[in-house]
């Protein structure tokens, strides 16, 4: 579990990498990690590869039992084998979401800023996108209620992402609470989009939004996946947890002949991640909470307000001291590539991965310096 001499992903067909292919730029945009998976998992995937036969390939009993264990242990929620839908990842969920509630020209809210496929899903599935801000206040991030309610009109479902991505809030139960209560007088299934619930960086252990209220847990669609906190996403597994039949038997229908089951590679590691990812994901966080203190260091007291992450590796800062709308190409110059807050509903806004080596993560903060 070395963390700090990671594989040199250049020249491997990385989405990460090759975008600054050829240029002195640190990649530290696309939610990706530099990190090798855990041993556990490479030694799981070269057992099934060693069979030698990949063919069309269900979720494996042992899979799901795996799954619901780790549920169970990780957040105390007991989760029945028939309300997992298996899929090959989260943005392709949300679009079926959007598909599965409601009906075409019905509105889907969500709170900006906001991971960009949220902006993007309720058009894709014939559907109207209805945003809220966030509001900044006393150094947090918070629901403005009253924002939430203007921008409810004609909206069906509501889009969550628990914990927050990008700005690594970690929303406390009586959070989850509210946004519930708000949702049962508006009317509204929920979408929570749980897929940072193990990359929680101090004491406080994720709640589903599902096992909160036992009562609304019928009006809601989690979705989760080992592929952020197991580095994983290449290999495309993820789940959606469904407890209503109906509900679960349109997301299904809109999911055949439009989106296609995980491989069989995926579904290894999946169940490697959590039946003996445990050692690798501690020892991930370690380097993760060092980091993310490291960056807290290096803008505090400068021109650029961040409000440190509670989970994610993701860091999101307001940079519109540099640029008010495009302050990305100053730090494309300096040799840093982040992720623009424009895509997020946020101009002026940036978000760095600090998922690196603490080597690579100083490199980025020394080039950065300047801006600071």
């Amino acid at each position: 579990m070395d963390f700090h001499r990671p594989p040199d992903r250049r020249g491997t067909a990385s989405e990460k990498w090759d975008k600054y292919a050829g240029r002195d730029i640190l990649p530290m945009w696309v939610a990706d990690m530099d990190f090798a998976a855990a041993p556990a998992i490479l030694d799981a995937l070269r057992r099934r590869i060693d069979h030698g036969v990949f063919g069309y390939t269900h979720a494996p009993d042992s899979l799901v039992d795996a799954t619901q264990q780790h549920l169970q242990d990780r957040y105390g929620w007991t989760v029945e084998a028939d309300w997992l839908t298996w899929l090959p990842g989260l943005v392709p969920a949300l679009s079926l979401a959007c598909r599965a509630v409601g009906e075409p020209g019905d509105a889907v809210l969500t709170a900006t800023p906001i991971y960009p496929p949220f902006l993007k899903a309720p058009a894709l599935a014939g559907r109207a996108l209805a945003t809220a801000p966030l509001a900044l206040l006393d150094g947090r991030w918070r629901w403005d209620w009253q924002a939430m309610e203007n921008a409810a009109a004609g909206a069906k479902l509501l889009l969550l992402s628990h914990p927050h991505n990008p700005t690594g809030r970690c929303w406390d139960e009586a959070e989850l609470a509210e946004l519930i209560a708000f949702s049962k007088r508006r009317g509204l299934i929920v979408c929570s989009d749980e897929i940072h619930c193990d990359l929680l960086l101090g004491t406080r252990r994720h709640q589903p939004l599902a096992a909160v209220d036992p009562d609304f847990a019928a009006r809601t669609i989690t979705l989760m996946s080992p592929s952020k906190t197991w580095n994983l996403a290449g290999l495309g597994c993820a789940f959606a947890i469904i407890p209503d039949t109906g509900l679960r038997r349109r997301f299904r229908h809109e999911m055949s002949h439009r989106v296609p089951p995980p491989g069989a590679l995926g579904y290894v590691a999946a169940e490697a991640a959590y039946r003996e990812g445990e050692p690798w994901r501690q020892a991930l966080l370690a380097v993760l909470r060092d980091n993310r203190d490291a960056i807290v260091q290096a803008l505090a007291g400068g021109r650029l307000p961040l409000i440190p992450p509670q989970a994610t590796y993701l860091a999101w800062f307001d940079a519109r001291a540099v640029h008010p709308e495009r302050p990305m190409p100053a730090f494309e110059r300096a040799g840093v590539g982040l992720a623009d807050g424009r895509d997020f509903g946020a101009p002026g806004w940036l978000r760095l991965n600090f998922g690196c080596p603490p080597a690579t993560l100083e490199a980025a903060l020394r080039r950065m310096r300047p801006l600071l």
